[in-house]
């Protein structure tokens, strides 16, 4: 059998995942020289200019030419390119967080960074992923390396139950999963997604029962992955018990390159089956997700589920952008509008292209304002309250305005994002989100989720109500600062507000992110 001709444009889509894996073998690799007493700040630093180089090759591909890469196995184009650097950001954010975090637990180990770029190196794989099989083993890539970051500390039962429980659920999402792509394989005789869509218009006239299937499991599969209702039930509990950095770079990375396999597989092959099947489907899960996942963050107390909470219903914002992907007119051939197209598209077109660019944004900014916000609940829970349940009790940041300002301004702005309110990155975020629904045609969507968003509203200023109008609990221990936990929280802030108010050259370059392979 003849070796694939391989080139270096092959090899360009995955120099970022290389980057990262490479970064992961050095931690590994040194460790082995290191002594239990051994200075370990390093490899915070190596963990960061990992993420920095594999975020700058990202950025550099967006400007490359889509093509197909390892025989249709993968795809380099601007939507991938776009989610890889998304990905690098959480990951260099939550490895700032880590350094102070796990120094105060005595737990500072090179494999913890290391199985963070490997989940990284995951996630950027799924994005570009263009074939079923390729997406399975990327997505068990990084789920594999999350399920050990969730039980990482091993101290006490609530890192072991997180663990458990992730693992368990994700392996049974994945079966779903990979029983969706063997029945879609079953019914059009390939894997490749770009290969797909011509034979799944003919199966689908001959086996709609089939075809219907799988797709419904390949959405369920995803939906486990992203945390829409009702595939929600592990979130709160293995947000709260994994390591709080850990809970932001899955909060940030596993939702972005869940949604950006979704998006590409449903656009994909939604050229060759009837896109109101979709547009059902994700509206349905939009809805569920946005009015379930606020009711059930409004009644708590503990901040760590409360953003948990909060991240399921910020999932059903993203649904809705996901749900006008797919609206048409009758009789209308179903395609994204390139870059230079924009000019001349009809409105529904400009609709599904604004949709677009309108959850690439949503991603950046949530991964901004979530990644800012548990980096700020890490440095404020005390490893001994961890077992109890109180370490991230409200009353924990109670007075935090007189004790560190800058901390709780902080904190104010990544509860303003999350909330959508001006004039925050999460404001614009909802904003292209809610308007390209409208545009297209789902207002009764878009209104429930502006009437569910600013029931969030609540318990996001309650948040900001225990740092300003509270006072300073009696034996309130002193707050360690760090310059790596300080680092994180100015460049988030800074994202939040000057992204929030000047968000024109971000929402520039995501005219040419939004641009997908074969579409």
């Amino acid at each position: 059998m003849p070796l694939p001709n391989l080139t270096l444009a092959d090899f360009l889509p995955l120099i970022p995942a290389i980057i990262l894996v490479v970064g992961a073998c050095i931690l590994l690799l040194s460790e082995v020289f290191l002594s239990s007493t051994a200075s370990r700040s390093y490899q915070a630093v190596l963990s960061v200019v990992a993420a920095v180089a594999a975020g700058a090759v990202a950025v550099s591909n967006m400007f490359e030419p889509a093509h197909e890469a390892f025989l249709g196995f993968g795809v380099l184009d601007p939507f991938s390119s776009f989610l890889t650097f998304v990905v690098c950001v959480g990951l260099g954010l939550a490895s700032l967080s880590s350094v102070s975090f796990l120094r105060k637990r005595g737990a500072e180990r090179g494999e913890f960074y290391a199985l963070m770029l490997f989940a990284a190196a995951g996630m950027s794989l799924l994005a570009l992923s263009n074939e079923l099989i390729t997406l399975f083993v990327n997505l068990e890539v990084l789920s594999i390396a999350t399920y050990a970051l969730t039980s990482y500390l091993r101290r006490g039962t609530r890192p072991s139950e997180a663990g458990f429980k992730y693992f368990i659920l994700g392996a049974f999402s994945s079966a779903v999963l990979l029983y969706g792509a063997a029945l879609l394989y079953g019914a059009t005789g390939t894997t490749t997604l770009t290969a797909m869509a011509g034979p799944l218009s003919t199966a689908l006239a001959q086996q709609p029962a089939l075809v219907y299937a799988g797709l419904i499991l390949l959405g369920s599969g995803f939906a486990f992955k992203v945390a829409a209702v009702p595939f929600h039930m592990w979130t709160p509990d293995v947000y709260e018990g994994a390591p709080t950095p850990v809970t932001a770079l899955m909060s940030a990375g596993v939702k972005a390159a869940a949604f950006a396999a979704l998006v590409r597989v449903f656009l994909t092959v939604g050229k060759g089956i009837d896109p109101q099947m979709p547009l059902v489907l994700f509206s349905t899960l939009a809805f569920l997700t946005m009015v379930v996942g606020n009711l059930l963050a409004i009644p708590q107390r503990n901040v760590k589920r409360m953003l948990a909470y909060s991240s399921i219903a910020h999932a059903g914002y993203l649904l809705v952008g996901v749900a006008a992907l797919f609206v048409t007119a009758p009789g209308e051939q179903f395609r994204l509008l390139g870059p230079s197209e924009l000019t001349g598209g009809s409105p529904l077109e400009l609709a599904r292209s604004q949709a677009l660019r309108g959850i690439l944004f949503y991603l950046l900014a949530y991964t901004f304002s979530a990644v800012g916000a548990f980096t700020l609940v890490s440095v404020l829970e005390r490893r001994e309250d961890e077992e109890k349940g109180t370490a991230w009790d409200l009353e924990r940041f109670s007075g935090l305005a007189q004790r560190r300002p800058g901390w709780a301004v902080a904190m104010a702005a990544f509860m303003l994002s999350l909330g959508g309110i001006p004039p925050t990155i999460g404001f614009m975020s909802k904003l292209l989100v809610f308007q390209s629904a409208v545009d297209a045609g789902l207002i009764g969507l878009a209104i429930i989720g502006v009437l569910s968003s600013a029931a969030g509203v609540y318990y996001y200023l309650r948040v900001v109500v225990y740092m300003f109008m509270r006072p300073v609990p009696e034996g309130a221990q002193a707050l360690e600062r760090s310059w790596s936990t300080e680092l994180a929280l100015v460049l988030s802030t800074a994202a939040v507000v000057v992204l929030g108010i000047l968000p024109g050259p971000v929402t520039a370059w995501l005219v040419q992110a939004s641009s997908l392979f074969g579409q």
